[in-house]
């Protein structure tokens, strides 16, 4: 008899949430579009409102809390919306401590609207969890941890900090986005909560825009479900359909964006026209050895400075043949960008300089694609970009 309490992540994927239907057999179940569904009584019925609930959402958030390792999922229509829904458990005049190099559409919410809820939000180095309990002021609730960041790929230690939260009582939030739960499981490092944009790896083809929120804890989950009911901010149910479907094949799909993504570093690592590369997976990176000890792989993306300027950088973009210039990442498809101008252009100049976002950092999302001729094409395209 299969032990259920100890199946793979691909075998969940697979099997949780997707039981065959009980009315005709259908190996997958049918999408319930459906708005509303008939009450066997007044205040009898298993769905209300989609809104509120829906079978085919149902199923999907059940089988994401089960790669994740949590309880509960909740999922909503961007990661964005996912955000948002969290800071709204907080109350007015709450405090957070956010690792400073953050999505620019985290940093966007944190500072252009949170601040109407007066939540203050200060963006700090926490790559060492020493230098956190400094930081923490009276009204200090949430620590917000991206791991590994957007575009630098810093690596935090998510178990040291969230250690030292829960000494002083704070909830630990974890965007999981870039590792997924293949290679990346905060709950069980110690977060309180994980968030994704679903967009990304785990619908993986670039055809659905979604967020998820997954965690353990009744009554968090219990608060967060009446905001997602009462803000309204929930996916569709063919969005969660096409979701469901990706996350099926996300564990095949992750090992391969990682293959390329390590040899398109390593080869960039060689290149006369790359100042920097920046790869978990590399002995270079600076915390490659949290990377190795809190993940099981080092993931699809990746960043490097190009030589020369600006205009060096965008020579790069437009000369590849295989990574489509646009932002998002994740999919079965390659992705090049230019952060500075693209995905963090919300962020203020003064902290991009800081953060080490030039206008020459380029971000690559490696998709699933031959490895040797994703490598060729970057090479090529570092060629020409040094032919103005």
């Amino acid at each position: 008899m299969v032990n259920r309490t100890k199946l793979g992540l691909g075998t969940k994927a697979i099997h949780v949430g997707s039981h065959p239907d009980p009315t005709t057999g259908a190996v997958i179940p049918p999408l319930s579009l459906s708005t509303t569904f008939k009450q066997a009584d007044v205040g009898d019925f298993a769905y209300e409102y989609s809104r509120s609930n829906n079978p085919t959402r149902e199923r999907f958030e059940t089988a994401l809390a089960a790669v994740e390792n949590g309880r509960h999922a909740l999922t909503f229509a961007s990661g964005s919306a996912a955000t948002a829904t969290v800071l709204n458990m907080l109350e007015p005049g709450s405090h957070i401590l956010s690792i400073n190099d953050v999505y620019g559409g985290t940093y966007r919410y944190f500072t252009k609207v949170a601040n109407n809820m007066r939540i203050t939000v200060d963006f700090i180095e926490l790559v060492d969890s020493s230098t956190i309990t400094q930081h923490i002021k009276p009204n200090t609730k949430l620590i917000w941890i991206e791991t590994p960041t957007n575009p630098t790929l810093k690596i935090v230690d998510i178990a040291a900090i969230s250690s030292v939260a829960h000494q002083h009582n704070l909830l630990v939030v974890v965007d999981n986005t870039f590792m997924s739960p293949v290679f990346q499981t905060p709950l069980d490092l110690g977060a309180d909560m994980v968030i994704h944009s679903i967009t990304k790896f785990i619908n993986g083809h670039s055809d659905v825009v979604m967020g998820a929120v997954v965690l353990r804890d009744d009554d968090l989950n219990d608060r967060l479900r009446f905001l997602q009911n009462s803000i309204g901010a929930i996916p569709s149910p063919f969005d969660c359909y096409q979701a469901h479907r990706g996350l099926k094949t996300l564990h095949l799909r992750m090992k391969q964006h990682e293959i390329n993504a390590l040899a398109i570093a390593t080869a960039l690592e060689e290149s006369p026209y790359v100042e920097r590369v920046i790869y978990p997976g590399l002995e270079s990176h600076p915390q490659h050895d949290i990377a190795k000890r809190q993940m099981r792989g080092f993931g699809g993306m990746l960043s490097f400075y190009i030589k020369g300027d600006e205009q060096n950088a965008r020579k790069f973009l437009r000369s590849s043949e295989l990574f489509s210039l646009a932002e998002s990442l994740g999919g079965v498809e390659s992705l090049a960008e230019l952060p500075s101008k693209m995905t963090h252009g919300s962020v203020s100049p003064a902290d991009r300089a800081k953060l080490g976002i030039t206008d020459t950092l380029i971000r690559l999302s490696a998709g699933i694609e031959d490895t040797a001729d994703l490598v060729d094409d970057v090479l090529n395209a570092l060629e020409l970009s040094q032919n103005l």
